[in-house]
């Protein structure tokens, strides 16, 4: 804690320090025409080499404030259009007045407002990923991106099917409520929010606040700890920031389920030179489900506000808030030997119906609160400050449980989680420069963390409520006959208190060797403290070392790199796991350790980016699950080795089409082990396909209508370790229809086209056939 009061006490005087206004420097002030004489609104104008720029207004018209003395080039930037400069000489105290015209007319250039945020789409640009500012090029990292355009593209009203749109990835819900993913054979949480450690393990979070996901592969425990991590990557969810024009979009979605979803994104300066910046993303939702067990209602608002203190500071608040009010996903397993069930498609319950009432619930809120100040020291070094505050709290959750004991017999179970609090602060430092050593180019990343990790709960639990024969009639278990059974006494036990400390110290170098080779050399020393929780009541620490290599040589400069990693994770599990027959496992540090090889290309001036990789991650003493008597014991007698390969595809080859192709083959195998050796690792397919075409039209009869269609693969999987129990393969095919201008967005998508009957990793089923209708008003 003492840590993070520091940092705030330097936020705090950073901010004094480098508050005061920089007068008696000058102005830059114009306006822009097309080409047919009509104001140019919403266009990017910057001076070259400085980060100096804004939008132009709905008049055309721009000011650039408090700009040093000297000769710059001003630049005219659209999507997909050659670069307009103009030379222009400021000097202090005096404006400089500038006009100038765009080479396409009014039409085009509304068209460039419209389709400029496709480009989006393929964009790959990102200072998360290695916390520095260098390109995918540069970067020896395999990362994904699934923008807000493609998100809106495919009318997403919800977490899991935004997690569907990268390659090698595949969604899971979990039966607390909360999402994650599956990556490169390993479970993998949403663990970061804007590059800093967050949750999402007992609630969700609403995509109306997303800009894009960010899906970094691999083993990436130096630049994000293990708090944030899995030995699969880092799934970071980066959020919409405010601008410095007025616009705004409202939105009705309706469909099946009774859906019913409304979304606002409002953004505005608060003031006339633009040095406040507003922005307010808001959502409503209602569904219930394609089964007769399931429903929610959720509500999000996320404000920010982004302050222009002067040229050098800027600092950023936001927060987002997220209330639901809904039922968990029933949990499902199998005694195989008993019921002679080797695959959930054996299952003889009807794929829509559940044996529990739909009053069985939960109720969840989340507040995450976050600040950021980057200060320019220099032309070369700048500073970044964060700081966040994520609260978690689970009121109560109803979560059920189906075992399937005989051919036709079923165990239900019904447990309360709650109240559950879960809670992170976050403090982050990170410096970034670049300087020279003779003919040697420097990009440098020194950074400290602190993450504070509180949680507290209670649970009710009792043993299996009863057995049915499905055949035979039977009663919904109610809340009123949950209750009557957990909420007595003996049914009460506390989750106890958890505090765990994460400090961590890590550096960066990028080593431009010469104009086409790239070296990274990266190393991470990070504390774990485990102050209370656990059966240790006298605490537990631990210290690791993270170290990641990287290379890159670009074949063909600027368009084509090979690149070769070598990057490492670990997990500071708690030293002793409690069996559930009462025995305690003693649980040492794991680590995982990958090598990979790719290509990247960027082509046809950045408007098609692939990446190709091939990869082997190693593991050894890993720990591994195992149910006896349907009951799951952990075991850490084993080495691991997940390998495979990738490829992403993104591409906005013409004006209006865009092609999304993803691939990933993945075996996660146990190599080594008192059982089990062989077989391959719970919940990990082989096979992972994504696709997404869609096409708008332009300069015909059916221009501004676009169309879309694509979907998901998946190969089966397992849902043990024995390999006894399958999850099915899937293929789920959807398509879109939609029109959009400047002033509007109608937009119609048919989702499972194909009406398949599918399952997640953690045997949770997924929707079948269904549609949803958008519509968006824009200002």
């Amino acid at each position: 804690m003492r840590f993070f009061i520091l940092l705030l006490c330097c936020i705090s005087a950073t901010v004094l320090s480098f508050a005061n206004t920089e007068d008696g420097k000058g102005i830059v002030t114009g306006q822009v025409f097309t080409v047919d004489g009509d104001p140019a609104p919403g266009v990017r104008v910057a001076l070259k080499g400085t980060n100096r720029g804004t939008l132009t207004d709905e008049k055309g018209k721009f000011t650039l404030r408090n700009i040093n003395e000297g000769s710059y080039e001003l630049q005219i930037s659209l999507p997909g259009y050659e670069t307009i400069t103009r030379s222009v000489t400021v000097e202090n105290n005096r404006t400089v007045a500038v006009t100038m015209e765009l080479t396409i007319s009014k039409k085009q250039l509304d068209e460039v407002v419209i389709t400029g945020g496709r480009h989006k789409i393929v964009d790959k640009q990102t200072d998360y990923v290695a916390r520095m500012p260098i390109n995918n090029l540069e970067n020896p990292q395999v990362y994904n991106i699934v923008s807000n355009e493609l998100l809106k593209e495919q009318v997403v009203t919800n977490m899991q099917d935004a997690l569907k749109a990268a390659p090698g990835v595949v969604p899971v819900s979990y039966p607390s409520g909360g999402v994650g993913t599956m990556s490169r054979g390993f479970s993998t949480g949403i663990g970061a929010r804007n590059g800093l450690r967050s949750d999402l393990g007992r609630s969700s979070a609403d995509v109306s606040n997303i800009e894009r996901i960010e899906f970094i592969k691999g083993p990436s425990g130096t630049l994000f700890g293990t708090g944030a991590s899995s030995f699969g990557g880092v799934v970071n969810l980066v959020t919409k920031k405010p601008g410095e024009t007025f616009f705004g979009t409202t939105g009705l979605t309706v469909g099946s389920f009774g859906l019913s979803r409304l979304t606002a994104d409002i953004n505005a300066p608060v003031n006339k030179d633009k040095t406040v910046l507003a922005r307010v993303n808001t959502a409503i939702q209602r569904q219930n489900s394609f089964s007769d067990f399931g429903r929610v209602s959720s509500f999000a608002f996320a404000p920010s506000v982004l302050y222009k203190v002067n040229e050098k500071l800027t600092v950023l608040f936001d927060a987002e808030i997220f209330n639901a009010n809904s039922s968990r996903p029933t949990y499902t397993t199998v005694n195989v030997a008993k019921t002679g069930y080797t695959s959930f498609e054996d299952i003889p319950l009807p794929y829509s119906a559940s044996v529990y009432d739909n009053d069985l619930d939960s109720k969840t809120q989340s507040q995450k609160y976050f600040v950021e100040a980057k200060y320019r020291i220099s032309d070369q070094w700048t500073s970044s400050t964060n700081i966040s505050y994520v609260n978690e709290l689970t009121e109560y959750s109803y979560q059920t449980y189906n075992t399937w004991v005989a051919k036709d017999s079923l165990a239900r179970y019904v447990g309360i989680w709650g109240p559950i609090k879960n809670t992170f602060t976050n403090a982050q430092q990170n410096f970034v420069g670049k300087f020279n050593t003779g003919a040697l180019k420097h990009t440098l990343l020194l950074g400290v963390s602190y993450t504070d990790y509180y949680a507290n709960g209670m649970s009710k639990s009792a043993p299996n409520f009863d057995t049915i024969n499905i055949h035979n009639t039977y009663k919904l278990i109610t809340k009123e006959h949950a209750n009557k059974i957990l909420l007595q006494p003996e049914r009460v036990s506390s989750r106890g208190t958890s505090q765990n400390q994460y400090i961590g110290a890590y550096v960066s170098e990028v080593l431009n060797i010469s104009d086409r080779l790239y070296a990274m050399l990266s190393l991470r020393f990070d504390r774990f403290i485990q102050k209370t929780g656990g059966f240790n009541p006298g605490g537990y620490e631990q210290n690791s070392l993270s170290p990641k290599l990287g290379l890159v040589y670009q074949v063909v400069k600027n368009k084509v790199s090979l690149f070769g990693n070598y990057m490492n994770g670990f997990q500071n599990n708690n030293p002793q796991i409690e069996q559930p027959d009462g025995s305690v496992l003693n649980v040492q540090p794991v680590y995982a350790n990958q090598w990979e090889v790719g290509i990247k290309s960027e082509l046809l001036n950045g408007k098609v980016n692939t990446t190709f990789s091939y990869y082997t991650i190693n593991i050894d003493n890993a720990l591994r699950n195992e149910i006896i008597d349907n009951k799951q014991f952990t075991r850490q007698d084993g080495q691991q080795q997940s390998s495979g390969f990738e490829l992403d595809v993104l591409a906005n080859p013409v004006e209006g089409l865009n092609v999304i192709l993803g691939y990933g083959y993945n075996e996660n195998k146990i190599v080594k082990a008192a059982k089990n050796q062989g077989n391959i690792v719970a919940g990990a397919p082989r096979n992972i396909a994504t696709y997404w075409v869609s096409y708008k039209f332009h300069n015909s009869v059916l221009q501004n209508w676009g169309i879309g269609a694509g979907g998901n693969s998946v190969s089966k999987s397992f849902f043990d370790d024995g390999n006894t129990l399958t999850i099915p393969a899937y293929t789920v095919v959807n398509g879109t229809l939609f029109y959009e201008n400047t002033k509007w967005r109608a937009g119609f998508k048919l989702n499972n086209i194909g009406d398949a009957q599918y399952w997640d990793s953690y045997g949770i089923y997924y929707p079948t056939r269904n549609f949803s209708i958008d519509l968006a008003i824009k200002f």
